[in-house]
């Protein structure tokens, strides 16, 4: 399969995870609409949300909650936006869900410079 997402959860593209389990991972979009800017890819893949088995949706929304408390926290932003496109508005054809801190604010940090703040202890 030639999906950028797949090769992403295979280790073959590199990318800035911060959050992995046996079903997900967290990795920052290198394209950010926000500092920390991040995007939750369950590691099967399911072209949309349509196709997700119930219990997946749920462990992504806990996942989503997870990494939204970290994200805030740690990059002290006061918002928070979730996102998922579908259809045409779908650029890559892997399910994903978008967790924009900070959303239509000026961006402070670079991928590197963020990823640095949520990575620390």
């Amino acid at each position: 399969m030639d999906c950028i997402f797949c090769k992403i959860v295979e280790g073959s593209i590199p990318s800035k995870k911060v959050y992995e389990d046996d079903l997900v991972i967290g990795i920052l979009d290198i394209n950010p609409n926000g500092d920390g800017h991040t995007l939750v890819i369950p590691k099967k893949h399911y072209t949309d949300y349509k196709e997700l088995p119930d219990e997946l949706i749920l462990h992504i929304n806990k996942v989503m909650k997870t990494l939204s408390d970290k994200l805030e926290s740690k990059l002290h932003k006061n918002s928070v936006t979730f996102l998922v496109n579908y259809l045409d508005a779908q650029e890559v054809k892997h399910f994903h869900l978008h967790i924009v801190p900070g959303f239509r604010k000026p961006l402070e940090l670079s991928v590197d410079e963020a990823y640095e703040k949520i990575m620390e202890d």
